[in-house]
C-alpha cells in the first residue's frame, strides 16, 4: 500500500484545547440542517442510555460527505480546520480530501467545540470507513432522543470503539451491552468479528 503524501503546513495536535458543547447545545444550531447527521462516540452511547454516565472531552458527529457544506453553512461563524495523522491544517488545504475529521474552532477563544467526522456514503446509505463492505441505510443507523437528538445506533458505535479498545471504551462497551438483546449483541458481534477478527471483545459478545 502506497503511503499518503501529506500536505505542507500541517500543525501538530497537541496544543489543541477543547470546550465542547453538550448534544443539546448543537442540535438548535443544527436545526435547519437536512443533511443526514448524528452524533457519534461516546456521547451517542449516553444519548442511547437517557442520562450521561462519565465526562466526554469532546464531541462527535458524523454527516454524509455531501452535507458537509450544509453543517459548514450553520456553523458560519465558527472556524474549521481539517485534521488528520496526527495533525490539523486549514479548511482549504488539500489534506481535506484525504482525512475524514474536521474541527469546529471558536474563533474567539480557540478552543475546539465540535468534531465533524464527513463519512462516505451512497445517497441515503451509510458506507462503513473501516470496511467498505458494511453498507447500512441512514434509516437504520440513525435514532433520536425524545428532544429530537439524532445520534448513531449503539452497535456501530462500539464497532468504532473497537479499534483502539482503551479503557473508557471497555466501560462503553460494559455499560450498553446490558441494554442490547441477543439479536443485536450478536449482530454486534458478526460486525466486531469482520473488521477486527480476534477481537478480545468477542468473547463478551
Amino acid at each position: 500500500m502506497a503511503e499518503i503524501e501529506l500536505p505542507d503546513g500541517g500543525v501538530e495536535l497537541g496544543d489543541a484545547v477543547w470546550d465542547p458543547w453538550r448534544p443539546s447545545d448543537l442540535a438548535p444550531r443544527l436545526g435547519g440542517v437536512d443533511a443526514a447527521w448524528y452524533v457519534a462516540g461516546g456521547w451517542a452511547l449516553d444519548l442511547y442510555r437517557g442520562f450521561e454516565s462519565r465526562e466526554h472531552e469532546d464531541l462527535e458527529i458524523g454527516v454524509p460527505w455531501a452535507g458537509f457544506a450544509a453543517i459548514r453553512a450553520a456553523l458560519n461563524e465558527f472556524a474549521f480546520d481539517v485534521v488528520g495523522f496526527g495533525k490539523r491544517w486549514t479548511l482549504d488545504s488539500p489534506a481535506f480530501a484525504l482525512t475524514h475529521q474536521t474541527w469546529v474552532r471558536d474563533p474567539v477563544s480557540g478552543a475546539y467545540r465540535l468534531d465533524v467526522f464527513r463519512e462516505q456514503h451512497d445517497g441515503d446509505v451509510w458506507i462503513c470507513r473501516r470496511d467498505e463492505s458494511i453498507r447500512l441505510p441512514y434509516a437504520e443507523i440513525i435514532r433520536r432522543t425524545v428532544d429530537g437528538i439524532p445520534y448513531l445506533i449503539p452497535e456501530i458505535v462500539i464497532l468504532f470503539k473497537a479499534k483502539l479498545a482503551r479503557p473508557k471504551d471497555d466501560d462503553d462497551l460494559s455499560r450498553v451491552l446490558p441494554l442490547l438483546d441477543r439479536s443485536r449483541r450478536s449482530w454486534l458481534g458478526d460486525l466486531i468479528g469482520q473488521v477486527h477478527p480476534g477481537h478480545r471483545w468477542l468473547e463478551q459478545l
